[in-house]
């Protein structure tokens, strides 16, 4: 059936009318996108500009490419000390946070007991609390009980205050799993830890996949609680190491901004690794929930 003409010609203005309105919210989503990336090329060219060519001009490219900026920034921060000690204590937090995530995400999931709601806004309300209100009693509270300056120090707080958005993530998940998969297993004569592990577990990689790349980027990047409770140069991690082109009077700008490249190197790889898998992860929990 042919449409009326008059319906023609409202299809046809609205069609003209909403037109430019997406020109324009393209237009602004390009804006966006712009200035997300454009900060990212500018640390990376001024990484081979001389000192001099940055203090000149911050926005011009490089006249000849220093890739000794790079050589300088290893050398100056002891790159790989910094990115051992990083590495350290980012897997095992990552670790950690990714056992205790799991085991309380499938019990608040599948267990019904007095305090669960209770447990659940404590939870819930470590991710309403800014962490840099906590600088300085935790610090207060490691250093009498002996507890900073040590290879250890920041798996701590690290496991402590990124546990909130994985439990919400893995319960999430786990409430989309069928509960008759594990009464099938209780029919089998599996316990409640073997279901948990030998059932669940496997079912549960991608959110857990998820969480440990996104805790990774966390951890790998944390910069107050290694500034508060870590003394020692040779503990310091990679985001502490950028102090070192700080000098009393200037800054060489464009070694720091090498060491910057280098400093994220790792989570860079990493994240076009498994883009993927965590929006996939992040999406699945969201869908089940």
């Amino acid at each position: 059936m042919e449409m009326p003409l008059e319906l023609k010609a409202q299809h046809s203005a609205r069609r003209i009318l909403l037109h430019p309105a997406k020109l324009a919210v393209n237009a602004l989503m390009l804006l966006f996108t712009a200035s997300c990336i454009f900060p990212l090329l500018w640390i990376g060219y001024s990484s081979l500009k001389t000192q001099a060519e940055f203090a000149n001009n911050i926005l011009s490219l490089p006249q000849a490419p220093q890739f000794g900026n790079y050589l300088e920034a290893i050398r100056l921060t002891n790159m790989l000390q910094l990115s051992w000690n990083s590495a350290r204590v980012t897997v095992l937090s990552v670790i950690g946070i990714t056992a205790i995530a799991f085991v309380t995400g499938y019990i608040t999931a599948r267990i019904d007991f007095r305090g669960k709601k209770a447990m659940l806004f404590y939870y819930l309300f470590g991710m309403l609390v800014p962490i840099h209100a906590l600088l300085v009693p935790i610090y207060l509270l490691f250093k009498n009980l002996g507890l900073a300056d040590e290879w250890y120090t920041l798996i701590i707080p690290y496991i402590a205050f990124n546990l909130s958005l994985p439990i919400m993530l893995v319960s999430s998940y786990v409430t989309g799993i069928p509960r008759e998969m594990e009464e099938a297993a209780a029919i089998d004569g599996l316990s409640f830890s073997a279901t948990m592990f030998r059932i669940i577990l496997p079912m549960a990689i991608p959110v857990l996949t998820t969480v440990a790349i996104l805790q990774f980027f966390s951890c790998w990047n944390e910069f107050s609680f290694a500034l508060v409770l870590l003394k020692d140069e040779a503990l310091r991690t990679v985001p502490l190491g950028m102090s070192y082109f700080k000098s009393q009077h200037s800054t060489d700008y464009p070694q720091l901004m090498a060491g910057m490249i280098l400093s994220m190197l790792p989570v860079t790889v990493i994240y076009f690794a498994f883009s993927s898998r965590i929006i996939a992860g992040v999406m699945s929990g969201a869908v089940k929930g």
